[in-house]
C-alpha cells in the first residue's frame, strides 16, 4: 500500500482489514468509476448517528433542540473541511489530472465528503464500535469543548418561529417604561402578540435584554396555552 495511505491509517487509528475500502474513501469521481459518493452517504448516517450518541452523553440536560443545532454546527461542511485539513487528505486523495489542477486537493466540499467516506469505509471495514470510535477521535476534543448555550436559540428566535409555524403575526415589541439615571437604565418592554391577545412584560439593563425577558415569557405563556386543556387548544 502506498505509504502516504498507511500513514493515513495510523492517523485515523484504524488499520483496515480491506485496504480496498480505503482507497475508494479517497477517490473522487473525476478519478474513476470506483469513487467515494456511496461511502459518502453512508459516512454522512454513521457520522449523525456518532455524534449525536456523543452529543447525548456529554450534554444530559439538555433539550432535542439544542442537540439537534449543535449536531449541525459539528457535522457541517467548515468543521468536516477542518478534520480533512487535519488529518493530510488533500496529500492522498486521488483526483483527475484537471481536477487536481483545479485545486480540487483544497476544495473544502471534496475534502468534507472524503471525511465522511472515511467514516463510512470505517463502519464497512470493522462495524459501528470502530466507526464511532473514530468520529470520537476526530471531534471529541471539539466536543467537549463546545458551550452548548453558544448554539441555543435566543427567546426572540425561537417566539417568533413558534408563532410562523402556526401562521401567526410576529410579535411586537415597545418600551413602556425607563426607570433610574441615564447611565444606570432599567428598560421596561412590552412583548404583545396582537392576533392572541397576548401581552408579557420584561425588564432589562438593556433594550435587548428586556425584549429577550418579555419574549420568554410570552413563550412560557403560548406553551402553557397550548397543552392539552389550554386555551389554544380548546
Amino acid at each position: 500500500m502506498d505509504s502516504r495511505l498507511d500513514a493515513l491509517q495510523h492517523r485515523l487509528g484504524h488499520r483496515f482489514a480491506q485496504p480496498r475500502l480505503l482507497v475508494r474513501a479517497v477517490t473522487h469521481r473525476s478519478h474513476g468509476a470506483d469513487h467515494n459518493e456511496r461511502l459518502e452517504f453512508l459516512g454522512d448516517a454513521v457520522l449523525s448517528l456518532a455524534v449525536s450518541s456523543l452529543l447525548y452523553e456529554r450534554f444530559a440536560g439538555s433539550d432535542e433542540g439544542d442537540l439537534t443545532r449543535v449536531r449541525a454546527h459539528l457535522v457541517r461542511e467548515d468543521s468536516l473541511h477542518r478534520v480533512a485539513l487535519a488529518l493530510g487528505l488533500p496529500e492522498v486523495l486521488l483526483l483527475s489530472e484537471g481536477e487536481a489542477r483545479g485545486g480540487g486537493a483544497q476544495r473544502p466540499s471534496i475534502l468534507a465528503d472524503a471525511v465522511e467516506a472515511l467514516i463510512g469505509a470505517t463502519f464497512l471495514d470493522g462495524g459501528f464500535a470502530p466507526a464511532q470510535a473514530l468520529v470520537k477521535r476526530l471531534f471529541g476534543e471539539l466536543i467537549d469543548t463546545t458551550d452548548i448555550d453558544r448554539w441555543a436559540k435566543d427567546a426572540k428566535t425561537e417566539l417568533q418561529e413558534w408563532l410562523q409555524a402556526r401562521k401567526l403575526q410576529v410579535p411586537a415589541y415597545r418600551i413602556v417604561a425607563t426607570h433610574g439615571q441615564a447611565h444606570a437604565q432599567t428598560f421596561e418592554v412590552e412583548c404583545a402578540v396582537p392576533a392572541l391577545g397576548l401581552v408579557e412584560r420584561g425588564q432589562g439593563k438593556s433594550r435587548r435584554s428586556a425584549e429577550q425577558e418579555a419574549a420568554g415569557l410570552m413563550l412560557d405563556a403560548l406553551r402553557a396555552s397550548d397543552r392539552p386543556g389550554g386555551p389554544l387548544r380548546s
